[in-house]
């Protein structure tokens, strides 16, 4: 990796530099920051906020705000309980996130088992009609592979087992028939690659029920959904008929051993790639399970607003991008603005990551929390733990997602080993009842009992916060309650896309900070979770 601080400081004054005439960078005299000691001394720390009003004048079509290169889209993002944010996007950030992409790839193919086959690649469907900002600037990128920059993008368009036509369907069932069906039609099938393990599950978990109709539709060349007429010419075309694949399909369906059906499918699948840190960790062992055939690779920390790791073959952790953007890092539970450099970092510590862009983001505060798991050449690795201070509190009581997150890691396998889906989040009561937290879980093959004595652990669990205890003991919240879900997962990424989320972005969390999810969820609460009481 070489020079770790001299890259990061010669990466943060070329941009400074470069974006030294713009409004902000006048305003932080970037044209005299010779040092990243300069550089945190001028600069403030800074959050999404701080950006809000700039970005509305980009959307309207100001330039110079935030960086000397012209603003090309404005890409949505949001997390489970805020609202949207809209992320600008420059040539140069593509560039930055091109540059943390492609050692990650380059090492990918170095398996040769992955050369010549086809590969999904994360063909999430739109969350929203094409729109644009009233100065005319998109919002959101047309497909997944945008964010790339146009020449890998395209390198990794001509191996993509599904069209990307197939993300332009709206409808999430018509989404998921469409796409097994160009998954089912590619026998040379290597390489998965999404973000949330969930997405795939859910995905594949249609094909027990769909696959003769896909196997039909496979050997007559025909879409047997409901689909817009523009794309579904455009998919039929790609759709020739294949009655050989169509029995493939239904051989490997017909076999007696149904847990290796997807092995018979896709037998040169290789890798599958997926988030496998924090709450996502939850869903690896179903993926490896359905896919035992694949090895499963973490993707790093890949954010909207920027590339802070990449993970390698072999190593344990990802890799500090640190040829992207100019890192910072308050270690956590830090007072004030104490950062660290990317060379400064220890291995066993947690940090908080602070960034600097070529997309105008200056010392922003990520909000994700790391720990450094050993180092390569000097660079960091990492392991991603979660996000910093996602914190409900509607009493005082103070509920991390991070100890939530803990404590359902280390109870689940021990009361609900094949639970589908688990997170936690408040659900209001009528006076005089102020409420109380609900665990909602989908946990085929765990009798109620099982999960009324896994809501009494968590209880016993949470009750070690002094806030939480607290506020059970002046009666402010009921006791952990108990809701058996069906179809929980489904109703959850339901809600999200909703809420504007992409289908292939939603994040699993442990703790969510909407309310109402009882009115969602198809189920019954089984009871009040019995503790040994709360004070």
């Amino acid at each position: 990796m070489g020079d770790v601080a001299g890259t990061q400081e010669k990466l943060l004054l070329e941009n400074l530099w470069r974006n030294a005439g713009t409004e902000y960078g006048r305003r932080h005299g970037f044209g005299n920051i010779r040092s990243a000691a300069e550089y945190r001394e001028r600069a403030p720390l800074t959050e999404y906020e701080d950006y809000a009003g700039a970005v509305e004048r980009i959307g309207a079509g100001e330039e110079g705000v935030l960086t000397h290169d012209p603003v090309l889209l404005l890409e949505p993002t949001s997390g489970s309980s805020t609202a949207t944010k809209l992320i600008p996007y420059t040539a140069a950030l593509r560039e930055e996130f091109g540059r943390a992409v492609s050692p990650w790839v380059a090492d990918l193919f170095r398996d040769r088992r992955l050369l010549g086959g086809t590969a999904y690649w994360s063909a999430s469907p739109v969350a929203r009609h094409e729109e644009r900002t009233p100065g005319g600037i998109p919002i959101g990128f047309e497909d997944d592979a945008g964010y790339l920059g146009r020449g890998r993008g395209a390198l990794l368009r001509s191996v993509m087992a599904v069209p990307e036509e197939a993300r332009r369907i709206q409808d999430i069932e018509s989404f998921r028939y469409a796409t097994l069906l160009f998954l089912l039609r590619s026998r040379s099938l290597a390489l998965i690659s999404v973000w949330n393990p969930t997405f795939l599950t859910l995905l594949v978990s249609r094909l027990p029920e769909w696959w003769p109709n896909l196997a039909s539709d496979i050997a007559r060349g025909i879409i047997s959904t409901s689909l817009p007429s523009e794309i579904e010419s455009r998919l039929a075309a790609l759709n020739k008929p294949d009655p050989r694949r169509a029995d493939e399909v239904r051989a490997a369906f017909g076999a007696e051993d149904p847990g290796s059906v997807h092995s018979r499918l896709w037998p040169r699948l290789r890798l599958v790639s997926c988030w496998t840190e924090a709450h996502a960790a939850l869903h690896v062992p179903e993926v490896t399970r359905l896919f035992p055939q694949a090895r499963i690779q973490g993707k790093g920390l890949l954010a909207t607003e920027c590339a802070v790791s990449f993970p390698l073959r072999g190593l344990t952790g990802s890799a500090l991008a640190i040829r992207s953007h100019f890192f910072e890092f308050l270690p956590e539970d830090a007072d004030g603005d104490p950062t660290l450099l990317a060379h400064e970092l220890e291995p066993g510590v947690r940090y908080s990551v602070v960034v600097t862009t070529g997309g105008g983001l200056y010392r922003y505060r990520l909000h994700d929390v790391v720990e450094v798991s050993g180092h390569l050449g000097g660079c960091p690795l990492f392991r991603f733990l979660g996000r910093e201070g996602f914190v409900s509190d509607h009493f005082g009581e103070k509920l991390d997602e991070r100890h939530v997150r803990d404590a359902l890691h280390a109870l689940l396998p021990r009361h609900a080993p094949r639970a589908a889906f688990a997170m936690v989040a408040f659900e209001a009561g009528q006076a005089p009842d102020n409420g109380a937290y609900a665990l909602f879980i989908e946990a085929d093959g765990a009798s109620d009992a099982a999960l009324l004595d896994l809501g009494r652990d968590l209880e016993e669990t949470l009750l070690e916060n002094y806030h939480y205890r607290y506020c059970r003991d002046l009666g402010q919240l009921g006791a952990l309650r108990v809701f058996r879900a069906r179809h929980g997962l489904e109703t959850y990424h339901a809600v999200c896309r909703e809420r504007g989320q992409k289908a292939g972005d939603i994040k699993p969390v442990a703790l969510h900070r909407l309310e109402g999810w009882s009115r969602r969820f198809a189920g019954d609460f089984l009871a009040p979770a019995r503790t040994s009481g709360a004070g």
